[in-house]
């Protein structure tokens, strides 16, 4: 089952061929990441970009070409339609990705991420995203209905249209159907996904947490114990809570764990929670216990903030970066 396993020297390596389980994301608002960068930021005049890039992005999407690089054959539905529906078809085609696409009227949105080399910061701009309709949602509901999988990864933001309570449908079906869903998401999405019963593993960042309790956390530890309670009421198997350059908290119903980041130079903060998701389905999907599959996640996403604009985690960082976290 396991196509990749990891070692004690830290490296990813090849395992003996054996059928791979069948992974799938869910991308409901998907958006064309465009990044570049300026020299700085100002009013009125005309900015000269350099470093031109164009992803296909979105939570899930995100997930899935970090995945990819993993080595992992990914099935990626998403929502796509409008003028620039095309587009974003041919960069999920480009970065070699199994594309299931569910057509919508909307105008799959562009996301922009510019670099201020004379600062150094970094601006994100994101639009909201189409419209979509129920049949159009419902449709993608039938798509996956029809799809075998064992492992789900539903990530991103709800576009408007969809009902808050979409991912408590999603994760009725993924129980019915066997399927592991891991849930990425915030607010009312989140707090309803979670509240259905049927998730597997959600990641929320911390700020996604505190709103999903109604409570605020001064340590990685108070965190941890919540984190426990929301597992035993909700009948997930675990939830991970991001923390930034703080580090993740990772909680089952038994107990917590604290993981700190290590410390490194962030050029981008674009794709880290999707690919701290990537690194730990990765992980458990090749039958890795819990507590690896953490620290595999800690290094992808801390592999993610070393590339510029939404390049995501590399393999060649992750399996560096995996090795520290083994040995801290």
């Amino acid at each position: 089952m396991c196509s990749l396993r990891l070692v004690r020297n830290g490296d990813l390596g090849q395992a003996t061929p054996m059928a791979q389980p069948v992974i799938a994301t869910l991308t409901m608002n998907p958006a064309i990441d465009l990044s570049y960068e300026v020299d700085a930021i100002e009013p009125t005049r005309k900015l000269r970009a350099r470093r031109e890039c164009l992803f296909p992005g979105g939570g899930g999407i995100n997930v899935a070409r970090v995945l990819a690089r993993l080595g992992r054959s990914v099935s990626c539905v998403y929502l796509a339609g409008g003028t620039t529906g095309p587009t974003f078809e041919a960069l999920v085609a480009e970065h070699g990705l199994h594309a299931v696409p569910v057509p919508i009227a909307g105008t799959t949105r562009i996301a922009t991420t510019v670099h201020e080399a004379r600062s150094g910061l970094e601006y994100r701009f994101t639009p909201p995203g189409p419209n979509v309709s129920e049949a159009e949602w419902r449709a993608c509901i039938d798509r996956l209905e029809e799809m075998e999988a064992d492992w789900l990864i539903a990530s991103g933001s709800l576009p408007e249209g969809v009902p808050t309570d979409f991912y408590a449908h999603l994760a009725a079906q993924a129980a019915r159907k066997g399927t592991r869903l891991v849930l990425d998401s915030s607010g009312e999405a989140l707090r309803a996904g979670v509240a259905g019963g049927g998730v597997y593993m959600a990641k929320p960042n911390q700020d996604e947490f505190e709103k999903l309790t109604g409570r605020t956390f001064a340590t990685p530890q108070a965190i941890g114990e919540a984190a426990r309670e929301v597992v035993r009421t909700s009948g997930m198997i675990a939830i991970v809570v991001t923390l930034g350059n703080e580090g993740a908290v990772l909680a089952t119903a038994d107990h917590f764990e604290f993981c700190p980041a290590l410390a490194l130079e962030t050029k981008s903060a674009v794709g880290a929670g999707d690919s701290f998701v990537a690194g730990m389905v990765h992980a458990l999907a090749g039958g890795e216990d819990m507590a690896d599959a953490f620290r595999l996640g800690m290094a992808s996403g801390s592999a993610a903030i070393l590339t510029a604009g939404t390049s995501l985690a590399l393999r060649e960082d992750i399996e560096r970066l995996y090795a520290e976290y083994r040995k801290a």
